[in-house]
């Protein structure tokens, strides 16, 4: 009986992760907008759900088969019923299964509300996407709390009685939620305030990368490797960062080149700006700029400013300009020097 029970609570799994993907792929779902916002992470949230009912209902049969109670519900209900007293407060089951029921609502709800936000409400609007996921973030808190405090009420613990559990919140603080707290209200002020946003291009700690995601307790950049920096909340505050996207997402590029003496210089403010102006990455407004700096000690020095409207072209727009430089100077008969230094040898007489 168990192997066989086992064996049906599999296939009824099986049979619910199908059902579960074939209705999110079918042709009525996919064409709502909001269903395909959802994305892949419906499938996976409705199969785990799925997963735990079926468990829960094999392992109530379970008890059955095994002869402890005589059918479902007789266990359904002796597990509801059983109770744990702390002081002049009742723990029981079903409490528990109430509050996690609730719980796991309110994030369902604020999952679809966030999905529906996106889908329905930010879709086609002009609308910053920092305040997009500040308005999500913070609804997501909102359902959550609403849901926490409506878990505890039907859990029997009364409104007044959080006043307790905030002092013993203040005495955690205190002993060791310092970091913790003090990364959250963080979070909180990054949401409101906005130094930083979602895409925004960042120097950190002399690495460079864009912000992916603002969480409770940290901050996710993505650097230019690929690999992801997770950064405190509160580091992100009371520590200096570089952005450069703050404002505007367009930034400066300074491409540094030298030729030697004798040069026309003219010539080279000629050839620097006409690379500037032929880059299809480089911004008309503001216009480059090859400007001259100073006399080196082997080479007259110059700077091509250009300005780029997104900030990952940088790297490769150096490069580009780079080679292009070189094949222009070398069309105009322009040389690039290197460092020389002479020697002078005297002959001391014996």
């Amino acid at each position: 009986g168990t192997v066989f029970l086992m064996l049906f609570a599999l296939m009824g799994l099986r049979l619910a992760e199908g059902a579960v993907e074939l209705f999110f792929r079918s042709q009525l779902v996919s064409a709502s907008r909001f269903a395909r916002n959802l994305g892949a992470d419906a499938t996976v949230r409705f199969v785990r759900l799925f997963r735990i009912i079926i468990w829960g209902v094999a392992a109530l049969y379970l008890l059955e088969v095994w002869g402890l109670f005589d059918d479902v519900y007789s266990a359904w209900a002796y597990l509801l019923g059983l109770e744990y007293a702390v002081g002049e407060f009742r723990i029981s089951v079903k409490m528990i299964v109430l509050v996690v029921v609730v719980l796991y609502l309110s994030i369902m709800v604020s999952w679809f509300f966030q999905s529906f936000l996106e889908a329905q409400v930010f879709y086609n609007k002009r609308i910053d996407r920092g305040v997009r996921d500040a308005f999500k973030k913070l609804s997501h808190y909102a359902i959550i709390l609403v849901g926490f405090i409506v878990a505890m009420t039907m859990a029997g613990i009364k409104l007044q009685n959080f006043a307790i559990l905030a002092g013993a919140f203040g005495i955690g603080i205190g002993f060791g939620l310092q970091n913790i707290v003090n990364n959250f209200v963080s979070g909180l002020i990054l949401l409101f305030e906005r130094p930083v946003k979602v895409g925004d291009a960042l120097i950190i700690d002399g690495q460079w990368g864009a912000v992916v995601k603002i969480g409770m307790r940290s901050t996710v950049v993505e650097t230019w490797d690929r690999s992801e920096l997770i950064v405190p909340n509160s580091q992100m505050i009371s520590e200096k960062v570089l952005n450069w996207t703050l404002s505007s997402n367009v930034s400066r590029v300074t491409v540094k080149v030298g030729v030697k003496y004798g040069t026309d210089l003219e010539k080279v403010i000629k050839i620097l700006n006409k690379v500037g102006d032929g880059h299809p990455a480089v911004v008309e407004d503001p216009a480059p700029s090859a400007i001259f700096t100073e006399f080196g000690d082997s080479s007259i020095n110059f700077e091509l400013r250009v300005w780029v409207d997104n900030i990952k072209n940088r790297l490769t727009l150096i490069s580009d300009m780079g080679v292009e430089i070189s094949k222009e100077f070398k069309k105009a008969g322009i040389e690039i020097p290197f460092p020389q230094r002479d020697l002078h040898l005297k002959t001391v007489a014996p």
